[in-house]
C-alpha cells in the first residue's frame, strides 16, 4: 500500500483538510497525519468535528513534536505530502527549512527527496513577504495550491467548492477522483 502524508496547520480552512482525509480514508493509500495544536483548535472552532474523529481517518497519527517519527526520514517512502490548510507561519518555516516540529520536517523531507509537496496556504490579502516564501517553496520543488474559488463547474453549495479544491489537490498527486466537474464534462466522471 502506498503512503501519503497529510499535515494540518492552524490556518483557517480546517474543513479542507478534513474533506481530504475523508476521501483518502476511502482510498488505497495509507494516510499518515500530523496536526498542529493550532490546527486542533481551529477544527474545534470552525467545524462540528471532534479532533479524535479527524484523527481516526488516518492509518497513523504522528505526534507534532516527535521529530524522530518515521515521516521525518527520507528512507520512509511516501508518494508525498500535502499541508492543508497551511498557515503562513508554517509556510515560512518550510521555505526556510526551519525544522522545529514534525510537520515542517516531513515537508522538508519531501523537498529534499524530490517528492511531491503540495501546500494550501490560507491567507488574504498577500503581501510581498508571503509571495516571496511561496516563491521559495515553489523554487524548491513544492506546489502552491491556494484555495481559490472557481465557478466554471457551477458550484451549488460550499461543499462543491471544497470538493473542487480537494480534487485539485488529489490531481497534484495523480490520484484519480471524480470530486468535481472537469472542463468540458457535462457531469463528474
Amino acid at each position: 500500500m502506498e503512503r501519503i502524508v497529510v499535515g494540518m496547520s492552524g490556518a483557517s480552512g480546517a474543513i479542507l483538510g478534513i474533506r481530504l482525509l475523508e476521501v483518502l480514508s476511502n482510498s488505497d493509500f495509507e494516510v499518515h497525519l500530523v496536526i498542529s495544536g493550532s490546527a486542533k483548535r481551529t477544527i474545534e472552532l470552525e467545524t462540528d468535528w471532534k479532533v479524535k474523529d479527524v484523527e481516526a481517518m488516518a492509518a497513523q497519527v504522528h505526534d507534532f513534536n516527535d521529530i524522530g517519527s518515521s515521516i521525518s526520514s527520507g528512507s520512509f517512502r511516501t508518494r508525498g505530502m500535502v499541508v492543508i490548510p497551511c498557515s503562513i507561519k508554517t509556510l515560512s518555516a518550510i521555505a526556510h527549512s526551519f525544522n522545529t516540529n514534525l510537520l515542517i520536517r516531513a515537508a522538508d523531507v519531501c523537498l529534499k527527496e524530490r517528492r511531491r509537496l503540495v501546500v494550501v496556504p490560507r491567507e488574504a490579502p498577500l503581501h510581498q513577504g508571503h509571495l516571496e516564501i511561496m516563491q521559495r517553496v515553489f523554487a524548491s520543488g513544492g506546489v502552491i495550491l491556494p484555495p481559490f474559488m472557481t465557478f466554471y463547474h457551477r458550484p451549488q453549495c460550499l461543499n462543491d467548492m471544497i470538493n473542487h479544491l480537494v480534487g485539485k489537490v488529489l490531481d497534484s498527486f495523480d490520484i484519480d477522483n471524480n470530486l468535481f466537474k472537469r472542463w468540458g464534462e457535462k457531469t463528474p466522471a
